[in-house]
């Protein structure tokens, strides 16, 4: 259940137009500084993984591993989506709170 508030914040994110899916415009808000929070899927490749790893530890952006492919394209409205940038800092850290309530509980 707690699970479904994290991933219904990124679907608010989405439609709100603060974040950004796929590869492509992650990757592009990361390295415009647009990111607050970047959110991969737990079963993207370990090369996806390697990649965003590296550049948010070089943008210095916040990198969550989180759900799977399929929840994260669903609640962006999409298909799969491996990866997605929050850019709005309000809700980046709604979904940090809802994380931090998910791993307490």
């Amino acid at each position: 259940m707690k699970r479904d508030n994290v991933l219904s914040i990124i679907g608010i994110a989405s439609k709100a137009g603060k974040a950004a899916g796929g590869e492509y415009q992650t990757e592009h808000a990361v390295k415009s500084h647009k990111a607050a929070l970047v959110i991969l899927a737990e079963d993207a490749s370990e090369n996806t993984k390697k990649k965003f790893q590296s550049m948010c530890d070089f943008y210095r952006t916040e990198l969550i591993f989180y759900g799977n492919r399929e929840s994260l394209g669903h609640c962006t409205g999409k298909g799969f989506r491996a990866s997605v940038a929050i850019t709005d800092k309000g809700l980046a850290q709604s979904v940090r709170k809802k994380l931090a309530q998910t791993t307490t509980e």
